[in-house]
């Protein structure tokens, strides 16, 4: 374990695991751009049924899913009411003014949640001076909020205040899969509130690569279409659709373990002098921590932490990330907060 590397970057750093690799191999495929990969066929319809939704569609990334969402549902001119730390805002390359041409009016609140109230205050009514109010997007879990679960009573006080509206109404779901697990609820107890919903199987599931988007069996035309005119067609995609399926089977309930991790990481850093977090609010696989000047910027302590073989994310000028996954268990973290202590006592410029 000493000298092995510690990779906490992300749960997008996760390897096939034996058993995927197997599916893998024995994937039946066809030509999915024809639409008769048979792979492809059986995950659309698995991730239609758990959201209770009409139809779904396979894409290669997260950031597809959420911008052939977009497009499928949305106008040039028109305009997105979501979270100002939504990932579409910081992580998506500018994709929805560049694909789609759509604004993005950002709402505000801890934890990267909001509420009803702002719905009203963000809303625009219809005018030829203003970009038209279409869609409103909510991300769970909440990355840059930490993880955070959205509770199911804000979603729906959200989502009902949408519809009264008139507007669309999108889950960015790339971990739906851990907020089911710590929230009780199932896929579809969060996808009924939207008219869409993505969900990726290349984070906490362990896949190499792959989302998927359901709705109405219309919208998801759309997203077909979409997802071609994007450039986001393969042909014997089963290969990667057999290793979604085969993480859906085998890699979703112990997404409990990468979350009780997470406490034990959340728990040890809480320990270290120079360091601060809140460990309670620490609710799925993400921990974000806090440090002090004395240790140096995010940047500079992640610096110290790879040279002891542990990889973090500075996620701000003073904040650092880490994300439990399936390749980092046991003793890892362990071996973790060690280092993190270590590098934490190393003075600043060293």
């Amino acid at each position: 374990m000493a000298d092995r590397i510690i990779d906490l970057r992300s749960d997008t750093v996760t390897r096939p695991t034996q058993g995927m690799r197997q599916a893998i191999a024995n994937a039946e495929v066809g030509d999915d751009v024809l639409g008769d990969d048979p792979s492809v066929i059986r995950l659309q319809e698995r991730i239609a049924a758990m959201m209770g939704k009409e139809a779904a569609c396979f894409v290669p990334t997260g950031t597809m899913a959420n911008q052939t969402a977009i497009r499928s549902q949305c106008e040039p001119g028109d305009e997105v009411i979501g979270h100002e730390d939504s990932h579409i805002i910081h992580y998506e390359t500018g994709s929805p003014a560049a694909l789609s041409g759509v604004m993005i009016r950002p709402a505000r609140g801890d934890r990267g949640l909001y509420d009803a109230d702002q719905l009203d205050e963000l809303y625009r009514a219809p005018s030829i001076h203003a970009p038209n109010s279409k869609l409103v997007l909510i991300e769970n879990t909440q990355n840059r909020g930490g993880g955070a679960v959205w509770p199911i009573e804000q979603i729906q006080r959200v989502t009902s205040r949408a519809k009264e509206l008139g507007l669309r109404r999108h889950l960015d779901g790339a971990r739906v899969w851990n907020a089911c697990i710590a929230s009780g609820l199932k896929p579809a107890d969060y996808a009924r509130h939207f008219d869409t919903v993505s969900c990726c199987f290349s984070k906490g599931l362990g896949s190499p690569c792959g989302s998927a988007v359901a709705g109405d069996k219309a919208t998801i035309a759309r997203v077909h279409r979409f997802r071609k005119m994007f450039g986001g067609t393969m042909r014997q995609s089963g290969v990667l659709a057999a290793a979604a399926l085969y993480a859906l089977d085998n890699h979703f309930e112990r997404l409990v373990e990468d979350h009780k991790n997470a406490k034990r990481l959340a728990e040890g850093i809480a320990d270290v002098p120079g360091l601060s977090i809140d460990a309670v609010g620490v609710e799925t696989n993400m921990v974000f921590f806090i440090v002090d000047p004395s240790v140096g910027t995010a940047a500079e302590f992640c610096a110290r932490l790879k040279a002891l073989g542990v990889l973090m994310l500075p996620n701000a000028p003073r904040r650092v990330r880490a994300v439990c996954h399936l390749d980092a268990v046991g003793e890892a973290i362990s071996v973790a907060v060690r280092k993190i202590a270590e590098a934490a006592r190393v003075p600043v410029g060293v």
